[in-house]
């Protein structure tokens, strides 16, 4: 097993619920989508996965070992679960910080320790991989935001991760990108990556997942199960607030 979340539970600073009594397994390869209305958990759930945030109570454990802020304080632990898991921001502006795009993506690897020659050669492929090779020595904040996308997406590849998650990765992008980053997904998983992904673009679900988790609104239930079973499930949809997303989409 990948993951082994038991019984979590997370409240905001303030002590909010944001999540309440989560189990769920995921194994090498899977492709889940973590489903849900704005404001039901679903980057918060992705932030306990990735050891951004840490339950108030209950266990997340990564491979068998236990994922918390005491086990990621130690060295080996911490290299080998940053190097496995990758995470990509709603925002790529959260996590990109370099002068130029080289550097944005050569950050992780160097990190990790590579020769320089090592270091340029994932550089180049990922780009390559991504087609944004004419990036190369632009600033990286003055890219458009489908290119910053891209840009923060090849920072996680160049660390060559067994996990990549992404938080409402179709977020404002034109149906071009869409169709972009839908064939990248399919790339990756072909390759044996497990991908972990955020969203409410359910009209994607299908290409990019066979299982889902929905979260609801109360941040108290939820349901699992195959992609195909949960989107033809109308009225979980409705209590999920999933319903009016499609009808929105659909008409807009």
């Amino acid at each position: 097993m990948l993951f082994d979340i038991s019984n979590v539970d997370y409240s905001y600073p303030d002590g909010t619920p944001a999540l309440r009594k989560i189990s769920l397994s995921i194994e090498p390869g899977d492709r889940l989508a973590i489903l849900g209305a704005n404001g039901s958990g679903k980057s918060t759930l992705l932030r306990l996965l990735s050891g951004l945030l840490f339950p108030v109570s209950g266990t997340i454990a990564f491979r068998g070992k236990e994922v918390s802020e005491s086990a990621l304080d130690r060295p080996d632990f911490s290299q080998e679960f940053r190097q496995s898991v990758g995470f990509i921001f709603q925002n790529a502006d959260a996590q990109l910080f370099n002068a130029t795009v080289f550097e944005e993506i050569a950050f992780g690897p160097q990190q990790l320790g590579l020769a320089e020659a090592d270091v340029r050669l994932r550089v180049w492929d990922v780009m390559t991989f991504l087609g944004i090779q004419h990036l190369a020595d632009r600033p990286p904040f003055r890219l458009s935001g489908g290119e910053k996308r891209k840009v923060a997406i090849a920072s996680v590849l160049s660390m060559n991760p067994d996990v990549i998650m992404f938080d409402e990765p179709f977020l404002g992008l034109d149906p071009r990108s869409q169709s972009w980053l839908i064939r990248t997904l399919g790339q990756l998983q072909e390759a044996g990556k497990t991908t972990i992904i955020a969203t409410h673009t359910l009209e994607t679900v299908p290409r990019i997942a066979d299982k889902a988790v929905v979260l609801f609104e109360d941040r108290s239930t939820f349901a699992i199960g195959k992609v195909t079973t949960l989107l033809s499930d109308l009225d979980l949809l409705s209590q999920a607030n999933l319903i009016e997303a499609i009808d929105a989409e659909v008409h807009s």
